[in-house]
């Protein structure tokens, strides 16, 4: 930054789309620390995308006398995320087992020595340091709705290895309360927690000296992010809702309510017309399952209303509310937009991602199937105008749908599926998902990947729905193959004379990071299929 030139230093092998990458500078700046996969020679050729460690890198000196600093027993499936301190005197490494949710810590001084602090079995989901020299930790061990915990960073620094646990001298901060915690940030003089209620967002303030926490206003049925405590006991965070877009807000403790700042998103149309109600579909065990359900104010519930209905149900992600502007287009055709809080994943905590994975995975389609005979019982729409899309875990949810209940939509659109659940596994990627998914070598997971693998049923002369396969021709982490023979195999067998389209994209990936027009243009390509399936008269549209 001195000179405005780039430096000599190159270092490779720091990501790959599997396990992703991350680096953080020491506190002197003169090095950097990063994830490395191995260099050709060290592995063998099956497992150079695999086994990700932390390095050093002092700048200026040969990549060759890089440092191993800590990963020599890491998992195959590592992935870990870097993080400094706002002091820049202590690193902190979330070491995560693939992608099913379990987490280590390790925490680094300024001095380079390395201490772990917590271990996949612990619960603790997530570790963040404040101002006040002290660790804060996620935990949902005996909690599975979170819990804030502090470790003062003294006590980590004197710990040896012949010490107790670490974790048995942290004090709690924020007991579990109804929502389940998301993402917190350390102040000053107490902590903000951001709380999922089921998919929507509730923000708290727990001030150290009064026990009764200070609810924070935000917009309804909303989602929160980007806790930050910049400064003091002040709170800056996102704010985005279904029907208004993204903006920054400021709040101090004490004031009556967080205030807009200067740093917000504009669309070029408003939702004023429309609403968003939550209802609850029962699933085939009984389980109440969420819909938030987009609509025009004063809709009429006549069962022909072309609708939406959107899922994910995976890995613990909660699918929250978010704004998109080009929904209008939607509901200015009349359209409703449905979005599910399936099992598998997180809005109802732990508990709830985990009724959703491993041989428990069929249970999310059950919720999904739900959803859609809610819509059409409660005459929001019915099977000939229904559309349903997912993408990714999403992907797999409708290649599920679709081939149990073949008859209950009329339009499928899958992005970036996972369809053959028996081979999965022997891609990069999937070596990943064991923890979520399970493995062939397991019988009982077998037997439970075998149930619902798409690809395995797929059966002959069954009259199926309209589909849209999407996908990328870089995709790093869904292979595109996966995609290809799902619909070669539909093509071969369906009875119906409903199209199965496939649509791959030379320049796209699996979705982050794609271009906006490749964006726009598959876009474009969706709300035609689904305008020319569900019967739209696209006629009156143009597009500028």
């Amino acid at each position: 930054m001195d000179t405005g030139k780039e430096l000599s230093d190159v270092i490779p092998r720091v990501q790959y789309p599997t396990g992703g990458g991350s680096a953080a500078w020491t506190a002197d700046g003169t090095g950097i620390l990063y994830t490395r996969y191995p260099h050709q020679g060290e592995r063998p050729e099956a497992d150079v995308n695999f086994y990700q460690q932390v390095w050093f890198h002092r700048l200026g000196a040969p990549v060759s006398d890089d440092k191993l600093e800590i990963g020599a027993d890491f998992p195959r499936i590592a992935e870990v995320e870097l993080e400094t301190s706002e002091n820049g005197q202590w690193i902190v490494a979330s070491l995560a087992n693939g992608d099913g949710g379990d987490f280590a810590h390790y925490v680094r001084n300024s001095s380079g020595q390395w201490q772990q602090i917590s271990h996949f079995e612990d619960g603790v989901k997530a570790a963040k340091i404040g101002r006040d020299n002290s660790l804060y930790l996620l935990s949902r061990k005996d909690a599975p709705h979170g819990k804030i915990l502090r470790l003062p960073l003294e006590v980590i620094g004197q710990a040896t290895e012949t010490a107790a646990p670490l974790l048995s001298a942290a004090k709690l901060v924020a007991p579990e309360r109804e929502g389940v915690v998301q993402e917190f940030a350390p102040a000053d003089h107490g902590i903000y927690n951001n709380d999922l209620m089921g998919g929507p967002s509730a923000l708290a303030y727990f001030p150290q000296q009064i026990d009764k926490p200070v609810e924070i206003s935000i917009l309804p049925v909303s989602s929160v992010s980007g806790l930050n405590s910049w400064r003091g006991d002040d709170l800056v965070f996102g704010n985005v809702s279904y029907l208004k877009p993204f903006a920054w807000f400021s709040f101090t403790p004490g004031s009556k309510a967080p205030k807009r700042t200067a740093l917000y998103m504009t669309s070029p149309v408003d939702f004023d017309d429309l609403e968003v109600v939550r209802e609850f579909a029962t699933s085939k065990d009984g389980t109440k399952v969420p819909l938030n359900i987009l609509r025009k104010k004063g809709l009429e519930l006549n069962g022909q209303n072309p609708t939406i209905l959107y899922g994910y149900g995976g890995y613990g992600v909660s699918v929250t509310p978010g704004f998109d502007s080009t929904r209008r287009i939607w509901f200015d055709a009349g359209g409703v937009y449905a979005v599910a809080n399936l099992r598998g994943g997180g809005e109802y905590g732990e508990a709830w991602h985990k009724a959703g994975n491993l041989t428990h995975k069929q249970n999310v389609f059950d919720d999904f199937i739900a959803a859609a005979e809610h819509l059409i019982q409660r005459r929001y729409t019915s099977s000939p105008k229904l559309a349903v899309e997912g993408g990714s875990n999403g992907g797999l949810l409708m290649g599920a749908f679709l081939t149990q209940r073949p008859e209950l939509a009329r339009a499928v659109v899958s992005h970036v599926g996972i369809y053959d659940m028996l081979r999965i596994e022997l891609d990069p990627n999937g070596q990943f998902n064991v923890t979520e998914f399970g493995t062939v070598k397991d019988p009982d997971q077998f037997k439970a990947l075998y149930a619902y693998s798409p690809y395995h049923h797929v059966r002959q002369d069954v009259k199926y729905p309209a589909v849209l396969f999407t996908t990328g021709d870089n995709d790093g982490r869904v292979n595109p193959a996966q995609s290809r023979k799902m619909t070669a195999r539909l093509q071969a067998v369906s009875a119906s004379s409903q199209p199965i389209l496939f649509r791959s994209t030379a320049s796209a990936g699996h979705g982050i990071g794609t271009a906006l027009k490749v964006r726009i243009a598959e876009q474009a390509d969706v709300l035609s299929f689904l305008f020319d399936q569900l019967g739209i008269d696209g006629s009156k549209w143009t597009f500028n």
